[in-house]
């Protein structure tokens, strides 16, 4: 299955910010037919339309899919829009973070199948990584609908619970964040170390971004790549040896902050 296909059966976008904004374009890439799509947005910016999706017009009848794309604190009073769609053929697919299945269900009816995802901000430019689970009515022709679109922004990755994307959104989907700020973080000590605040941050990003890059393409594990790194003795070792304290170290001072992600994420889902 392909977005080229899922699009002959009509599809409709609720809600056209950055990430729905970004799949949108990903889909119309991978030959998704512009009049096929359906985006209902008040705020929808200009290219979508004079790309000739069709922008806050009539429906189709019966969409193969919706996607709930706007935003946790509007999506109840949002979902009313497509609400007409539940309890049918329509696949629901939601990336609205912290809304749960339950949650969804309540309001399209418990035989209207749903899947839940997480994606992460670099699905902007193509490299995200998303979580999907679904509920009892999704089956795997629902899942592929999802995958196959999700991965129009990057890998996706299918959960078995619903109340692991919580762990997914601590990793993942708030992730992009805890890299930012190390970035930002080895940017401000190079500064303060005698570099020029714009050289610092220049090292920091491409040091991220191709250690990034290598980690995914090497044969080693991470753990491997860092004891490649590492000369005993060595600059390198002088600096794990504070940031792997177990104490004050870097592990357990991303494990209290990953919990507490999580924890937020629990939270928002009741």
């Amino acid at each position: 299955m392909t977005p080229e296909e899922i699009g002959k059966g009509g599809m409709v976008l609720l809600g056209c910010g950055k990430m729905g904004g970004a799949m949108l374009e990903g889909w119309l890439k991978r030959g998704v037919a512009p009049g096929s799509v359906h985006v209902i947005d008040p705020h929808a910016p200009d290219w979508i339309a004079a790309r000739g999706v069709n922008v806050n017009g009539d429906l189709p009848a019966t969409p193969a899919i919706v996607i709930l794309a706007v935003k946790p604190q509007i999506m109840a009073e949002a979902i009313g829009q497509v609400t007409p769609f539940g309890g049918g053929a329509t696949v629901f697919l939601s990336i609205a973070a912290g809304t749960t299945l339950g949650w969804m269900e309540g309001r399209l009816g418990s035989a209207t199948p749903i899947i839940r995802a997480m994606p992460n901000t670099p699905a902007a430019v193509g490299r995200g990584i998303t979580a999907i689970t679904g509920n009892g009515a999704a089956g795997e022709t629902a899942l592929d609908m999802a995958e196959a679109l999700l991965s129009a922004v990057g890998k996706v990755v299918r959960v078995d619970r619903e109340e692991l994307m919580d762990a997914v959104t601590a990793v993942s989907g708030s992730g992009p964040a805890y890299v930012f700020h190390l970035i930002e973080a080895m940017a401000e000590a190079g500064a303060e170390l005698g570099l020029d605040r714009d050289l610092a941050l220049t090292l920091a990003l491409e040091t991220v971004a191709g250690a990034g890059a290598l980690a995914q393409e090497a044969e080693e594990a991470p753990g491997q790549l860092r004891k490649n790194v590492t000369s005993p003795g060595g600059t390198t070792q002088a600096a794990l040896e504070v940031l792997m304290d177990e104490t004050r170290g870097f592990r357990p001072l991303l494990r209290d902050a990953m919990r507490a992600a999580a924890a937020r994420g629990r939270e928002l889902g009741k």
